[in-house]
């Protein structure tokens, strides 16, 4: 057996464990758990107390937890939602957020913060739909024309930010006309991929065994998801593409064949169990234990970045939102910003694809990382006083959205 040290992985996995305890146990901490996860690394991690370092097996398990994270979200993303008004708003709001996140890319080039004002401003666009989600159920706004129009926007913007990520700056040798031709012939083989899956899904006697064995040792249904999103995650990666892109398209070709999921209720449970029970919460903690906070705090320049980036998500992604100024009110339209200005994981991993690719330093990737962090502790807090508010001044809140799982909360 190979002599690998277990003793960092235990010291994630716990702080794993004890971080959505925390959160639970105290109720006036109006944060995901991802938050407190990112901040442990970074406390137990070399920038403080040293106790824990990413080692090969936390690099590896972090890897893998950054595919489940993708595969999750691309699990949850509903397309449908995207049509009529839904997809104009979405589209052209998410075109305003780069070219704000341009003007702003090009105002941190200037600085010297970064090399590449185009990453930036694809790191910038993007929004955590994991935490849009939720924040519009507690509010019971789920279902209003306030929420459809706010998650068709999160929707967009994350799968083209994941493709313009993909195509613009994957760690691979290829042009970007390559790249054009190599994402075009991924997505063919996606598609083909798709369409035998759901051929075998309606071939009765082998639908009879699925069942048979989804809920035995077997596990049968789970087997075969992460057999498709590493063969899509290989598939990518050896088309010189993200990884990331084929961890997305993994979840969204699941999720599309399992629309109808009455014969296997436990499916998206037990992909969540491997994914939010273990292998996400280490890339977080990971993360946090890999941040160049030193940097941040031995540089008072670099550390005013910090809420310099997080003014830009709320400008970049925020603004957009007064598209929106005819068809909610003044209130709805400014929780709207305040949450599709709400980004974490994305963040994380675009500067993760910087830093390889020298396009960021490794201390404007903390400041960005942690403007991530204030933007998901104060954004989605502020933007449910204001629903709240609204449905004290006399809005009757709307049903809650059919079909949107709450769990979704964990991805953010």
């Amino acid at each position: 057996m190979p002599d690998i040290g277990f003793t960092n992985l235990f010291v994630v996995s716990l702080v794993a464990l004890l971080a959505p305890l925390t959160v639970a146990m105290l109720p006036r901490l109006r944060v995901p758990s991802v938050v407190l996860e990112i901040v442990a690394g970074v406390v137990l991690g070399p920038a403080v107390l040293g106790v824990v370092s990413a080692d090969l097996p936390v690099q590896v398990l972090a890897v893998v937890g950054l595919a489940f994270l993708l595969f999750m979200v691309g699990l949850e993303l509903d397309v449908r939602a995207l049509r009529g008004r839904s997809l104009q708003v979405a589209a052209l709001g998410y075109l305003v957020s780069l070219v704000l996140g341009t003007v702003v890319g090009l105002g941190a080039a200037a600085a010297g913060w970064v090399d590449s004002p185009l990453l930036l401003a694809i790191a910038l666009s993007a929004t955590s739909l994991g935490l849009v989600v939720p924040v519009l159920k507690d509010s019971g706004r789920a279902g209003s024309p306030m929420g459809r129009l706010t998650v068709a926007s999160a929707t967009f913007a994350d799968v083209v930010a994941v493709l313009l990520l993909t195509l613009l700056f994957s760690t691979g040798s290829a042009s970007v006309g390559a790249r054009v031709v190599l994402l075009a012939s991924f997505f063919g083989v996606v598609g083909l991929a798709a369409a035998a899956l759901l051929v075998t899904e309606r071939w009765r006697r082998l639908s009879e065994v699925l069942v048979r064995l989804q809920d035995t040792t077997a596990q049968i249904r789970v087997r075969a998801a992460v057999v498709l999103l590493v063969a899509f995650v290989a598939l990518a990666e050896q088309f010189g593409l993200e990884t990331i892109l084929g961890a997305l398209l993994a979840g969204a070709v699941i999720g599309a064949v399992d629309r109808d999921s009455s014969s296997h209720p436990q499916f998206r449970s037990k992909l969540e169990a491997i994914g939010f029970g273990f292998l996400v919460p280490v890339f977080f903690v990971s993360s946090g234990i890999q941040l160049d906070v030193a940097g941040l705090v031995h540089d008072p320049g670099a550390l005013l970045r910090t809420p310099l980036f997080l003014l830009a998500l709320l400008a970049v992604r925020g603004l957009p939102a007064l598209l929106l100024r005819h068809d909610l009110t003044g209130r709805e339209t400014a929780a709207a910003g305040l949450l599709q200005a709400t980004s974490l994981p994305f963040l994380v991993t675009a500067t993760i694809i910087g830093v390889d690719t020298g396009l960021l330093t490794a201390v404007t990737a903390a400041s960005l990382v942690a403007a991530g962090i204030l933007s998901v502790m104060i954004f989605p807090a502020t933007a449910l006083t204001l629903l709240r508010g609204s449905r004290d001044i006399g809005l009757a809140p709307s049903p809650p959205a059919v079909g949107v799982s709450h769990d979704t909360a964990r991805t953010g």
